[in-house]
């Protein structure tokens, strides 16, 4: 068994990385708008503001997407956009704005996946705390359910909340990202407490809201891990090394398990209790119970992974890579197999089915003499990983869909845009498109339901 015949071909953007317009037609200030205004901050004193320009060419985009013959578009809602303020009175130019991008892209054939928050903090929000209030839960679950209600006769999937790893571990931790504050280790366990809480409460009130059955998930992320071998021991060692908590309180964000089990589980992970029981904030079995609303659908982006073996202590091994280990031009390693292990692993631990919601390679990308953009080198990496998850789903893992990250070249956040994700190329002077050749390889992967892989 390889893709099944209704496997979801699809590609991924951000509203704030592709949107632009960022003071226009009564969109309100969110923390990227802020932070981005921050001498040092972003590479080159880069921001958003412009971008893409998708705001006012989301049709020349989608008819893009049309010809790369792309069946699904995962795309996030700019919360300020739409509640300018996070609450309250609604922006209308901002919401027919998604209702004409979800009308295009139906017409087009093209199926929308919403991403509710994938950080667009809404600014007026956060100087009342953000995810530290524990008023953002309704605050979060209110906007989530306002945009099903006004987009489920169309939208019918979903996901809340994107790299939740990321809001805090970027965001609070190390600072890297919008809104650029250093919290105290408390603090941090107390907003993520507040962000599943909010992923809950939004799964049950977007349910009521529902114009016609809905499918909800949530979009974390994290770097995976797999076997040095396929000895017993080594692929035990791979799956404790993936389930267990970050004992290093500076990065402590970054595990699969905290922000996971309490989900499909309803309680945190044992092993994180204890390492972390001194920054804990108080919590209720009512509050778990809410977490752990029941999802159809589980997210993971996917970029990377740790090669892990069972050391002679009997504990997980890190492998150190060797020299000249291949990276991308962001300096990540290129780790097919964790597309294999990674899903393997999840689904084995959550039985939820599972969607790649992102996986793609940075590159040096420039047009050619020409006129065109050679990319054989994203090409080569999205083959290998897409022949590791064909691989688990023969296997298996009960996986739905892959997004290729990105449909297009975007602000790619702290590095602005000196990395280059797309399928599409974005010359910024002039906002041309160009088709790179792995976006006409993709296409021809999507034409035969990855057969060739």
């Amino acid at each position: 068994m390889s893709f099944k015949k209704d496997f979801v071909w699809g590609a991924a953007t951000s509203a704030y990385q592709i949107e632009g317009a960022a003071f226009q037609d009564g969109k309100g200030w969110d923390i990227w708008d802020v932070f981005c205004k921050e001498k040092g901050k972003i590479y080159g004193g880069h921001s958003g503001d412009i971008a893409c320009d998708h705001y006012h060419r989301f049709r020349e985009d989608v008819a893009l997407m049309k010809e790369l013959g792309i069946k699904a578009y995962r795309f996030s809602i700019n919360w300020s956009r739409v509640f300018p303020n996070g609450y309250g009175e609604v922006n209308k130019a901002g919401l027919n704005f998604y209702n004409e991008l979800i009308n295009e892209l139906c017409n087009a054939g093209i199926k929308p996946y919403i991403t509710l928050y994938h950080w667009e903090m809404p600014y007026e929000l956060y100087k009342k705390g953000g995810w530290l209030n524990r008023d953002i839960v309704e605050w979060f679950s209110d906007y989530a359910a306002f945009i099903v209600k006004e987009f489920s006769d169309r939208v019918t999937d979903y996901f809340t909340i994107n790299e939740p790893q990321c809001v805090i571990g970027h965001g609070y931790l190390s600072g890297n990202h919008a809104p650029g504050y250093h919290a105290s280790i408390r603090d941090t366990f107390t907003m993520a407490h507040n962000i599943l809480m909010a992923h809950g409460m939004a799964v049950k009130k977007m349910r009521a809201a529902a114009k016609q059955n809905i499918f909800i998930g949530i979009a974390p992320t994290g770097s995976m891990s797999y076997p040095d071998s396929n000895k017993p021991e080594d692929i035990e060692a791979a799956r404790i090394h993936l389930t267990r908590s970050n004992d290093n309180l500076d990065y402590w964000a970054w595990n699969v398990t905290w922000w996971s089990d309490p989900i499909f589980f309803g309680e945190y992970p044992e092993d994180g209790m204890k390492i972390y029981r001194d920054y804990l904030p108080e919590f209720s079995k009512e509050d778990m119970k809410l977490i752990s609303q029941p999802i159809d659908i589980y997210g993971q982006n996917i970029y990377n992974g740790n090669r892990i073996k069972m050391g002679e202590d009997g504990k997980p091994q890190v492998i150190k890579r060797y020299d000249g280990f291949p990276k991308s031009a962001l300096d990540w390693p290129l780790t097919p197999e964790c597309l294999y292990w990674g899903p393997y692993y999840l689904y084995e631990r959550y039985k939820t089915p599972i969607y790649i919601t992102e996986n793609g390679l940075s590159c040096h990308d420039v047009i050619s003499s020409d006129g065109k953009v050679h990319d054989p080198n994203r090409i080569d990496f999205t083959e290998s990983y897409l022949k590791q998850l064909k691989r688990a789903i023969e296997d298996g893992v009960d996986v739905r869909g892959y997004f290729h990250w990105s449909l297009m070249d975007n602000f790619e956040w702290h590095s602005g845009y000196a990395e280059r994700f797309g399928l599409i190329f974005v010359d910024y002077r002039n906002q041309k498109r160009i088709i790179k050749d792995s976006g006409y390889w993709y296409k021809k992967i999507i034409s035969e339901n990855g057969e060739s892989l």
